[in-house]
């Protein structure tokens, strides 16, 4: 069992990985339009879906910052957990 939520956890990190790659990916166009730029999208999208418009200032979208600080609170909950259940 314990074995399985740190894959869990290791995957979860290299999601938070695959974010920070979209975000900056999105700053360079020809880049985000790559094979690898739109995979990266691909795998990014679900996620930053759920918080797109939520927080828009002209054409600034700040939607990522609210994904992060989410995506980071879960994270941090979940080793949290990790720790206190199994001393992880």
């Amino acid at each position: 069992m314990e074995l399985f939520l740190k894959v869990i956890e290791s995957a979860l990190q290299y999601y938070y990985y695959i974010l920070i790659a979209s975000i900056l990916l999105s700053w360079i166009p020809d880049l985000k339009k790559s094979t690898v730029g739109q995979f990266i999208d691909r795998l990014a999208d679900p996620y930053m879906r759920i918080f797109r418009g939520w927080f828009v200032i002209g054409v600034m979208d700040f939607t990522p910052i609210i994904g992060f600080i989410f995506y980071q609170f879960g994270m941090n909950a979940f080793s949290s957990m990790l720790y206190q259940m199994y001393g992880i």
